[in-house]
């Protein structure tokens, strides 16, 4: 298994001033033309967002359909050519096109590359509300009980609380929409981009990014000139604000199995005599964590990076959502009591995703098991070096007593250790991070701040880490650059599940957010 060193991008030039002092900065300035720009554009087109964002979403997405995916392809091709985007379609092994773009503006010093998946994940039509490859416009949420409203004619006023449901509407072709839109709302406005773009549309994020890689390293050269990958991907913060986000979690898997007799016993008759995989291996992950959350393998997660004077001001700044998340779902207390959500994700965590021995319900039998099997992922911070996380773990294991083994033991080697214990790791990678004071990435928070003003929706959240997991690292550290995911999407979009939708209001910050971004100093 190989994995790549984090590069943590550095932070340059002179010292930036604090969260909270870039708010009153920015709440002082004039509007920008920029602003005006998108919001001139919403006012004339914002039914016509609508409407191209109904007819992506009525090409289906799913990876897999190789005939769908690329119509998806051809059709964002022709609409960024349309702006004047010069397009190739990226073709690697099977995998569905790359849509890769360039649309330079004279003068600029800096190129930015705006990432976005058109793939989707796959749908089960019984379960949605209404049909997924037809978009619908409603007065709320599905789960709210909002009813069907026609699309809107030129004029008509639009309600930013509107929700659009169909697949992909929020994840992840609205930042299509509203990076088209923010390229019309300058054009028509006469208002001169600062920046050179890069466009680079994947199809197969939610299938894995199998191919991901082999196209960035084919592409590499073309992609030099890149100073900041912005990742138009996730939702917003879940108090509703927008948000950044500057890293990812990494993640490694594995599962472990337990051994006891060659073939099932009867409890009766062996069950003081035959030892129990299911125990041994339940004392075994016991061993690893305690009832309080801690991790209790030693030097696990002890090379995580700590968090700089200025992401610690940014992350006491983040608005607490433990309440209402603990009754949201149904708990008590979070495994660590007091931590506050936004601090949970800044350490790696040991899960446990599934557990398997023998049978239960109406299939349990009497018998001592034969075998029990245990799988487990670990999120990896920022600083987590994978290979040394494997080290950690299987020393605790053999700490444990167990002897470990790739593939199943053979009759030899299981009379002549006491405790065997198969272990099979998964590919994974490293989290990735950057610097929030980077000298490319500060004018982007800047840009998005008014962004977010201009938007009505709050300010702007500054959050250091992702709880989930994305290939960054291959960004941040195979092409050397910094990366920001840049979320668009109402945190409530039932993201990956049925009736997934997109609140209008968001789209508009989207317009918004990519046309500061394309003028940012």
């Amino acid at each position: 298994m190989v994995f790549r060193t984090l590069l943590i991008a550095a932070a340059l030039g002179a010292a930036a001033p604090a969260p909270a002092q870039v708010d009153s900065q920015i709440a002082g300035e004039p509007r920008s033309p920029a602003l005006d720009a998108a919001d001139a554009h919403i006012g004339a087109q914002g039914h016509a967002l609508l409407r191209d964002l109904a007819g992506l979403v009525a090409i289906p997405n799913v990876a897999s359909d190789a005939e769908n995916i690329g119509r998806n392809a051809e059709a964002i091709g022709a609409m960024l050519e349309r702006r004047g985007v010069t397009v190739e379609l990226i073709r690697t092994a099977d995998a569905p096109p790359v849509v890769y773009g360039r649309l330079d503006a004279p003068g600029a010093e800096r190129t930015i590359a705006l990432y976005v998946h058109y793939d989707g994940q796959p749908v089960d039509r019984r379960m949605w509300a209404h049909d997924p490859w037809e978009a619908t416009l409603l007065t709320g949420s599905v789960a709210s009980g909002a009813r069907r409203i026609d699309f809107p004619e030129a004029g008509e006023p639009i309600n930013p609380d509107w929700r659009l449901v169909g697949r992909s509407t929020s994840d992840d072709k609205a930042p299509i929409v509203a990076i088209l839109a923010a390229l019309d709302a300058l054009e028509a406005a006469g208002v001169e981009r600062t920046v050179n773009l890069v466009f680079f549309f994947e199809g197969e994020e939610e299938a894995g990014s199998p191919h991901l890689e082999a196209t960035l390293r084919a592409m590499e050269e073309r992609l030099a000139d890149v100073d900041l990958w912005l990742f138009c991907d996730g939702p917003s913060h879940q108090s509703g604000r927008p948000q950044l986000i500057f890293g990812v979690r990494g993640v490694i898997g594995l599962e472990i199995t337990t051994f006891g007799a060659l073939r099932p016993l009867h409890s009766g008759h062996y069950g003081n005599f035959s030892p129990n995989p299911g125990m041994r291996l339940a004392n075994l992950l016991a061993s690893m964590k305690d009832d309080d959350g801690r991790v209790l393998i030693d030097g696990f997660g002890d090379d995580t990076r700590p968090l700089s004077s200025y992401e610690e001001a940014a992350l006491d700044l983040v608005p607490s959502i433990d309440a209402s998340l603990l009754e949201e779902l149904g708990l008590a207390r979070q495994e660590r009591a007091g931590e506050a959500y936004a601090r949970s994700v800044l350490r790696p965590s040991l899960n446990i995703r599934g557990l398997a021995s023998a049978n239960v319900g109406a299939g349990s039998r009497n018998v001592v098991p034969t075998t029990a099997t245990a799988s487990l992922d670990i999120r990896l911070a920022p600083g987590n070096d994978p290979a040394r996380m494997i080290e950690l773990i299987e020393a605790h294991i053999a700490e444990q007593g167990f002897h470990i083994v790739r593939a199943a033991p053979d009759e030899a080697t299981r009379r002549a250790h006491e405790r065997i214990a198969q272990v099979r790791w998964s590919d994974g990678y490293p989290a990735a991070q950057s610097s929030m004071t980077h000298e490319q990435v500060r004018p982007v928070i800047h840009a998005a701040r008014r962004a977010a003003r201009a938007s009505g929706m709050g300010d702007l959240v500054l959050n250091p880490l992702l709880g989930g997991t994305l290939p960054i690292y291959l960004f941040t550290d195979m092409l050397g650059k910094p990366a920001v995911i840049t979320p668009l999407a109402n945190h409530d979009n039932n993201q990956h599940a049925e009736n997934e939708d997109l609140r209008v209001g968001n789209l508009w910050y989207g317009v918004r957010l990519f046309s500061a971004v394309m003028t940012m100093e």
